[in-house]
């Protein structure tokens, strides 16, 4: 790992809902789903840049970072993905179906320097 790689590591973001579990007692293994389908879905729409290939490679495997954010509500969700649409950063709003709810926001891999400033109002997970 080179010194900028250890200085600026490249990140995914994932943001959950907390009021899903609060407010809507969703199942804790339901909330993990949902996560997990942002995240995966944004390296699916990613699988084309630099960042992903690097993150997702055989000497990168064992060493993925994830930061898993709350966000309070759909709305926060809503205004975060949209931000990072507007600077082209690619990214998947994770939406439940049938119910069209979203639920789970992923960016794909990006050095921490250049994502981080979008969920820089979120909370770390704490369930």
């Amino acid at each position: 790992m080179s010194a900028q790689q250890d200085e600026d590591p490249l990140l995914q973001y994932v943001a959950l809902r907390r009021d899903l579990w609060k407010e809507h007692n969703w199942p804790l293994g339901s909330i993990v789903a949902q996560g997990c389908h942002a995240a995966t879905a944004a390296l699916w729409v990613s699988k084309e840049s630099a960042e992903t290939a690097e993150y997702c490679s055989s000497g990168n495997l064992d060493h993925m970072r994830k930061v898993v954010l709350e966000a309070p509500d759909e709305a926060q969700l809503l205004q975060i993905a949209s931000k990072l649409q507007e600077a082209g950063i690619p990214h998947k709003l994770w939406i439940e179906q049938p119910e069209n709810m979203p639920t789970a926001l992923a960016s794909a891999p990006q050095r921490k320097s250049v994502i981080s400033p979008f969920f820089r109002k979120l909370k770390l997970c704490r369930g």
